[in-house]
């Protein structure tokens, strides 16, 4: 794959001979960061802390440190379980709203260090992060701001803790892809005993731009996430799907009282599509439990989504421009249980399977334009995502005719953008050859990092043509045609 000039693939590309000068970027750009994470598409967040034990959704603050025993943890197996379907990282749950850290921090007594795990001795934050560095899969981190446990929710005392527990994450357990944060903020809660309600404006308590510095000077590479966005949005549901016109780029509104250095809204309406032609980069992430429910509960083992719903999912999260963040439960034992296990390697076989073989690495190939041999056809099917096919400046619609020898069967096309320069096409047409003329097949609005078409049908034919347009030149870096797998 990684070289494409062969017998495989014939350029029939008219190349200019002016100067090749790189197409100027277009709006909003990611940053170095943000390339990476895209880089990741699938990840996954594993929720598991006494609430685990009470089976409960959300725990109180008030569970005791003492129920806290899983007896066969093994974070090697979960994160073996996690490659296996197609996972390239990890967001722990470090602390969820109960206020239960898995790290032993000097913040709270209500950490692990009270509990039995591994007597007392325990550090679950490192366990998973030393087992994702040797799996080879990104690690990060989701400390809740909501603490329904600490005495001090709701006072300046919390904020200052909560940012020492920031600090005690981003310095103690290596590079992080990803600090994840959610809009739970305020209400009933245990509080140290005093049981009461305790709400906040969560515009200003945090002081957000002054908190987030804290990631920006210790983890530089980490992507902040929330559903009020920064570096990633929440996508609006918790489904797992993005929309079908999907743009990386978002306009906030501010809201009344909040910095307008802070690029976000905590009051604006979930945009699932983005914002075309918007001021920032600011990707969706697409965020679905693989059961029901974000913690194990006994109840669900025959309420987990299956490898073909999984995958679905796959084509309208990744398949969109978003990513994939799938929940994950570990069980009172410490483990994953034997259907999630078995449904998550299925899904990464349906995954690897599919896009395997790009089509294309045996089909002759013409573009109708190209901007110079640096930018030739020949980019889009080298499986490098940082090289690219692009058009001269005045060319604002291209197309890509693609012939085999033999008929082909095709179900899904793949595109992605050169993404460092910004997205910019906002139109795709599938056109297959049949009986001497074009018809159509598909259509599809935005691209970005990633689109996949499914074609609703199979295509058979020696012949497809592909063509996009945007407001400006184009630029293609992956381009490719794929079969259905036979289960």
């Amino acid at each position: 794959m990684k070289n494409i000039c062969t017998a495989f693939l014939i350029l029939m590309v008219s190349l200019p001979t002016v100067a090749q000068v790189a197409p100027a970027p277009f709006g909003a750009l990611p940053s170095a960061r943000q390339l990476k994470w895209h880089e990741t598409e699938v990840y996954g967040l594993i929720h598991f802390t006494p609430t685990t034990f009470e089976n409960k959704e959300w725990g109180y603050g008030d569970a005791n440190p003492g129920i806290f025993n899983p007896t066969d943890f093994n974070a090697d197996s979960i994160v073996h379980a996690m490659k296996a379907g197609g996972l390239n990282g990890l967001v722990l749950v470090a602390k969820h709203h109960d206020g239960f850290a898995l790290w032993p921090t000097a913040t709270t007594p209500y950490n692990i260090s009270q509990s039995p795990f591994r007597n007392g001795k325990g550090d679950m934050v490192k366990e998973f992060e030393q087992a994702c560095r040797k799996a080879g899969l990104k690690f990060g981190v989701y400390c809740s701001p909501w603490d329904r446990n600490h005495p001090g929710y709701g006072t300046y005392e919390y904020v200052k803790a909560y940012r020492e527990q920031l600090r005690e994450l981003y310095t103690r357990y290596g590079e992080l892809f990803m600090s994840w944060h959610d809009g739970a903020n305020g209400g009933d809660g245990y509080y140290g005993g005093t049981r009461t309600t305790r709400t906040i404006d969560r515009n200003t308590y945090y002081a957000w731009d002054t908190t987030w510095q804290i990631t920006r000077s210790l983890q530089p590479m980490a992507n902040l996430f929330s559903d009020i966005g920064w570096d990633v949005r929440w996508v609006g549901n918790e489904s797992g799907f993005a929309d079908e016109h999907s743009w990386a780029t978002f306009t906030p509104t501010p809201a009344s009282g909040e910095s307008k250095a802070f690029p976000g809204n905590l009051q604006h309406e979930y945009n699932p599509m983005g914002t075309k032609g918007g001021a920032n980069w600011v990707p969706a992430e697409c965020d679905v439990p693989l059961r029901k429910g974000w913690f194990w509960h006994p109840e669900q083992s025959n309420q987990v989504k299956t490898p073909q719903q999984l995958f679905q999912l796959y084509l309208k999260s990744v398949g969109r421009g978003a990513a994939l963040d799938l929940g994950l439960a570990p069980n009172t034992q410490g483990r994953l249980s034997p259907e999630d296990v078995e449904s998550l390697k299925t899904f990464g076989a349906i995954v690897n399977q599919t896009f395997e073989f790009n089509l294309l690495n045996k089909a002759a190939v013409r573009a109708s334009n190209s901007r110079g041999k640096e930018y030739a056809a020949s980019k889009i099917s080298d499986d490098d995502v940082y090289t690219y096919w692009a058009s001269e400046d005045a060319v604002k619609d291209a197309s890509f005719e693609f012939e085999w020898v033999s008929e082909q069967s095709i179900d899904f096309i793949r595109l992605r953008e050169y993404i460092p320069l910004g997205q910019r096409i906002e139109r795709v047409k599938v056109e297959e050859w049949v009986d001497g003329q074009w018809k159509p097949v598909a259509t599809a609005s935005t691209v970005g990092a990633c689109r996949i078409i499914a074609l609703g049908k199979t295509v058979i034919s020696k012949k497809i043509r592909i063509s996009i347009h945007a407001p400006v030149c184009l630029t293609l870096s992956e381009l490719g045609c794929y079969s259905k797998i036979k289960l």
